[in-house]
């Protein structure tokens, strides 16, 4: 019988269990896992800054095996290698018409039903972002699944599914980083790795790399960084700065000869927006990648948004198209081109996925990969 982590309320420690996973209807694929990611959205999901209905099986950043296919499936058949994509594009919707997939208004319909429930309680379960890769197998409507190119191991491709693509997708889709452009990307997690190495492959230099542990610099130069700063130190617990005035924009200035080209936060919190924003040279562009809170404020003057002339832009899923990326994905990673097994910094197993969540809030490590093969 398959096992999950099962979150049962917000905010709630989650637990591993046995789950009964349905046969798959109409248009849905049975996925057996192989290795899945341990991405900050879970965290997210997990404490209530995104919505997320419990009880709930987590995880969207997986690859494996397709074990079975409900009727009218046709582009993938068991035995198939897959990664999970969970935000699939129904193709019809106005985003999907305008080449906006990545915005579908259906992307997200799969996260709002029940996929499973608890072996002998009948409880039903939500699968996360439609996708529920905390566990053994999944259920997942099949635009939910992509094709695995060959050649490419199944741990490197989990985090294809939503580290990479949406680091590549950052660099290349919403900044469009071109050769001898400088770039300072604020966070060095998962993400924030792949975007260093996204843009050591798009020709971008200087790239500078900014975080709040020093110990990240060796693996950060190794990726791509020509030069690392430690971020400026938090917002104390009554609001006042901590620091008398933030350091690391004027030291991009200096490193970049008046600010980068392209700024692109990987955090989330409106701080670390504000110095990538500072950061950023005047026609520049700002990149938000990370997902925040709704009550976190970015404050800019109108005479600012004026006399910089700078660009500030969201980032969903690289903005791009995952059934195109992944396969350019899977020739970097033949070629060695790109270091996916780089980003990968604790290997566990499912009863190790509530300490993964730890080390993430504390900003230790980048990813957790779960290995069930």
């Amino acid at each position: 019988m398959p096992r999950a982590v099962v979150l049962t309320e917000i905010g709630a420690p989650m637990r591993v269990a046995e789950i009964e996973l349905p046969d798959p209807g109409p248009g849905q694929v049975r996925v057996r896992l192989a290795a899945a990611g341990v991405c900050h959205s879970d965290l997210s999901l997990s404490n209530g800054t995104l919505r997320q209905p419990v009880p709930a099986v987590l995880g969207h950043e997986g690859a494996g095996t397709v074990v079975a296919t409900g009727p009218d499936v046709t582009g993938v058949a068991p035995g198939d290698r897959v990664v999970l994509n969970w935000s699939p594009a129904c193709g019809e919707c106005q985003f999907c018409r305008r080449g906006e997939g990545y915005l579908c208004i259906h992307g997200a319909d799969a996260a709002g039903t029940h996929y499973a429930s608890l072996a002998g309680s009948q409880t039903p379960l939500f699968a996360g972002l439609g996708t529920a890769a905390f566990a053994t197998e999944t259920v997942v409507p099949a635009g939910g699944v992509l094709p695995l190119p060959d050649g490419v191991p199944f741990q490197d491709a989990a985090l294809l599914g939503c580290a990479v693509l949406t680091a590549y997708g950052a660099v290349n889709h919403a900044a469009g980083v071109q050769p001898g452009e400088s770039v300072v990307v604020f966070g060095l997690g998962g993400v924030g790795l792949a975007v260093l190495q996204s843009a050591r492959i798009a020709g971008a230099g200087p790239i500078i790399a900014v975080d709040v542990r020093p110990e990240k610099e060796k693996l950060a130069r190794q990726l791509g960084a020509t030069d690392f700063l430690v971020a400026d130190p938090p917002l104390s617990t009554d609001g006042s700065a901590a620091h008398p005035k933030p350091t690391v924009p004027g030291k991009v200035r200096e490193l970049t000869d008046g600010g980068a080209d392209h700024a692109i936060e990987c955090v989330g919190r409106a701080a670390t927006i504000r110095s990538a924003w500072s950061s950023t040279r005047r026609g520049g562009s700002t990149t938000v990648v990370g997902i925040g809170r709704a009550d976190d404020k970015v404050e800019f003057s109108a005479l600012e948004l004026f006399h910089f002339a700078r660009t500030l832009r969201g980032c969903v899923y690289g903005n791009g198209n995952p059934a195109a990326d992944l396969p350019v994905l899977a020739g970097l990673v033949r070629s060695g081109q790109l270091d996916v097994s780089a980003l990968v910094t604790d290997r566990i197993g499912l009863d190790d996925v509530p300490a993964a969540f730890e080390r993430m809030s504390a900003g230790v490590g980048a990813r957790s990969l779960i290995e069930f093969e």
